[in-house]
């Protein structure tokens, strides 16, 4: 598995967040409206990867700078690609470009309906933190965080 770096408007990142939205959609009853600016995932002030097996695309996941930490963002794989431990390999690219940064820990925002999602990160190490983020008011909003040092 390799990594590219992208920018959010690449063709191949938007057509997956167009896959990723559509997962929202079907469990959420709507896309996910968190603002993203893409200068937000550029070096230094964060990083955006597409997972690529050969030259196809199977996932893509970013974080970008809130203070001292890096905030997950946009973790996808697709559907044929996933249970093969992807999104682990992913994961842990997205925390050492983080840990190379200098940044103290990486923290997300997932929410109930990606139990998925959930237990991957519980067993990277992901533990509950204080509610942060544009759907921290919601009951089914999980806020997790993990050191990076």
């Amino acid at each position: 598995m390799t990594f590219d770096v992208a920018d959010l408007d690449d063709p191949t990142v938007v057509e997956l967040n167009t896959e990723l939205q559509a997962e929202y959609q079907r469990r959420y009853g709507g896309p996910d409206e968190t603002p993203l600016v893409a200068g937000q995932f550029r070096a230094p002030a964060g990083v955006f990867l597409v997972a690529k097996i050969g030259e196809t695309a199977v996932g893509m996941g970013g974080w970008r700078s809130r203070g001292e930490d890096a905030e997950l963002k946009r973790m996808y794989v697709r559907p044929p690609h996933q249970r093969r431990g992807v999104a682990r390999r992913l994961l842990a690219e997205l925390e050492a470009t983080a840990r190379a940064a200098g940044r103290a820990r990486l923290v997300l925002e997932t929410g109930s309906a990606q139990p998925e999602a959930l237990a991957l990160y519980r067993s990277a190490g992901y533990v509950e933190i204080e509610k942060f983020g544009y759907y921290s008011h919601t009951g089914s909003s999980h806020c997790l965080g993990k050191a990076l040092a």
